[in-house]
């Protein structure tokens, strides 16, 4: 990275023992563990194939990832090429006058038919960056690293500048944590509290596949998300976050989720998702568990290492309750089908996505939710669904090597419980019937309520201004505006002959800053909207209807019977 302003990674590749008179190269178009084709080649630019003795050879782009290098009786020869890279996400890479960060799959090409050999990655900081934080193993050089296979070097990202590094052991493995920009926080109680999460998530499976790890925090005006990797974790946080106490709560619920995904995915992993197939969409049913249940594990291992109380806990438990049952689509998706569209969907959302699609990670969780419980009650306390992630891990990881397919999922959870559950399975995974949370929780001497969100009617739409326009952001299946022609894009004149503003507006509770909807009124009420579509205005009457949406809340029953304190116990852990 010469000119690290410029945005561009120079990558020189040496390939040697290829005898052949040509060899594919190639570029993944996606990065595992975010499932969308995001055509990595795009940005890769002068790509150029010379002997070892430095003498030109031909090059013939042969599809849109696909270099073909011609280099008859040279066994061994070099490529060279540029990555533009200005795109900081946890799954793209990123380099500026300040760091650089790279994720494999987007910087790194392979030898299309050997994608199994191993490499020695050399790395060539700016000028004034003294650190590189990898997974990969560190070689005899400063800055030298070494590769298995491309899928661990795809899998390794690095951080290069001049970040801080903090560490810390948990279960007898030595971590690292690369803090990236400005921020503020206890950095003693922070080591502390990932020590303790990270000691927790590994009780889960009750078996450590690690002998190092790296967590890489990219701490920024706005961040938010994470992505996993086999040995390490890149987290992106709004450099305030660790201010609030809710704000710290959040980064270490990321964390969890993250890190618990070097289990669940890296390791007890869908069969379909490895080894991997760069050049197309990779497709599972099974991401609600990948994803849904790491989800559901990020929040279980925060209340059992104490960072979450048990009221928390249960609060966050009837706040996604809420999210998932006030989605009109998840009467429309399931899981299963949510989980094989994320290449189409999920990463690609419109303003009509939340009435046709769920989210698998929001239904996963809850899924794990209601599962981990009848577990529990059907084994009388004993097993739960930990006991699910280690038949896995101990079958499919380790003896197999291979992962799991859908039906052997429920074959291990019907192993574990006793019984089956396949009719659970068939309609509320692969199929839509609402989840029966009451009952489920009722085992572990939980009680389950809802009250009605709003006792006044709504029109059933959002509103945000948009270069000094307010114009219709989202419209709810069947609500008043669907029913009555309010289209999406459409702008507020009028409402009941008067403009908008703040005497008939409100902004909505728990949406993004911006977002506005109709002041409450009772259902019934009648509205005339004047609108602009298309350039050209018309009048809309709509009638108010009452609002669907429901407040879930969790509570433990009064006198909880011996029955259902064993298995509140065997899920939550001892009362902290």
């Amino acid at each position: 990275m010469p000119a690290p302003q410029t945005h561009y990674f120079e990558v020189k590749m040496e390939l040697g023992g290829f005898p052949a008179d040509y060899t594919d190269v190639k570029m993944p178009v996606w990065a595992p563990g975010s499932y969308l084709v995001r055509e990595f080649a795009k940005n890769v630019e002068g790509l150029q194939a010379r002997t070892a003795a430095g003498q030109p050879l031909a090059v013939e782009k042969i599809n849109k990832n696909t270099w073909r290098v011609r280099h008859p009786k040279q066994a061994s020869f070099q490529l060279s090429y540029r990555v533009y890279a200005f795109e900081l996400t946890v799954r793209t890479s990123f380099v500026d006058a300040d760091h650089g960060y790279l994720n494999g799959s987007s910087v790194f090409m392979y030898p299309a038919e050997n994608k199994g050999l191993g490499s020695t990655v050399v790395v060539q900081p700016a000028a004034g960056w003294t650190q590189v934080s990898t997974a990969l193993r560190p070689g005899p050089e400063k800055f030298t690293y070494k590769s298995a296979n491309y899928d661990e070097l795809a899998d390794s990202p690095m951080e290069i500048g001049n970040q801080k590094v903090l560490e810390f052991t948990a279960n007898g493995t030595p971590h690292q944590v690369a803090m990236y920009g400005t921020y503020t926080v206890d950095e003693t109680k922070l080591v502390a509290d990932l020590k303790k999460v990270c000691e927790e998530a590994h009780r889960v499976v009750g078996q450590n596949p690690l002998d190092h790890y790296l967590f890489i925090v990219h701490n920024l005006e706005r961040g938010g998300g994470g992505l996993e990797h086999l040995y390490s974790t890149t987290l992106q946080v709004t450099r305030t976050a660790y201010g609030t106490e809710a704000g710290y709560k959040s980064f270490l619920g990321l964390a969890a989720h993250e890190y618990f995904h070097l289990w669940n995915v890296k390791r007890i992993r869908p069969v379909a998702l490895g080894p991997f197939n760069y050049d197309q969409e990779n497709y599972t049913n099974m991401l609600w568990v990948s994803e849904g249940m790491t989800e559901y594990y990020s929040k279980l291992i925060n209340e059992r290492a104490g960072v979450l109380t048990r009221d928390e806990y249960l609060g966050k438990l009837g706040n996604a309750i809420t999210e998932v049952e006030n989605t009109p689509g998840n009467r429309i998706q399931s899981a299963a089908d949510a989980s094989f569209d994320a290449w189409i969907k999920f990463y690609r959302p419109n303003e009509n996505s939340s009435n046709a699609q769920i989210s698998y990670y929001s239904k996963g969780d809850l899924i794990g939710t209601v599962l981990d419980l009848n577990i529990a009650e059907a084994t009388k306390g004993e097993k739960h669904l930990d006991d699910v992630f280690r038949l896995l891990y101990d079958t499919y990881y380790k003896k197999a090597g291979r992962g799991f397919t859908d039906q052997e999922f429920q074959d291990a959870v019907a192993t574990v419980a006793g019984r089956r559950y396949d009719e659970f399975f068939r309609s509320s995974v692969y199929g839509t019937k609402p989840l029966d949370y009451a009952t489920a929780l009722g085992y572990a001497g939980l009680a389950l309520s809802s009250a009605p969100l709003s006792p006044d009617g709504t029109l059933g739409a959002t509103l945000s201004t948009r270069t000094g326009r307010l114009l219709v952001a989202g419209v709810v299946r069947d609500g008043a505006a669907w029913t009555g022609g309010l289209n999406v894009n459409d702008e507020i004149l009028q409402i009941n002959g008067v403009a908008p503003g703040e005497g008939n507006l409100a902004p909505v509770a728990g949406a993004s800053s911006g977002t506005l909807e109709l002041k409450s009124a009772p259902a019934g009420t009648e509205v005339t909207l004047q609108v602009r579509r298309d350039g050209l205005t018309r009048d809309l009457k709509l009638k108010m209807l009452a609002n669907p949406d429901r407040k879930f809340k969790v509570q433990p029953l009064p006198s909880p019977s011996a029955a259902q304190q064993r298995v509140l116990a065997r899920w939550l852990g001892p009362t902290k």
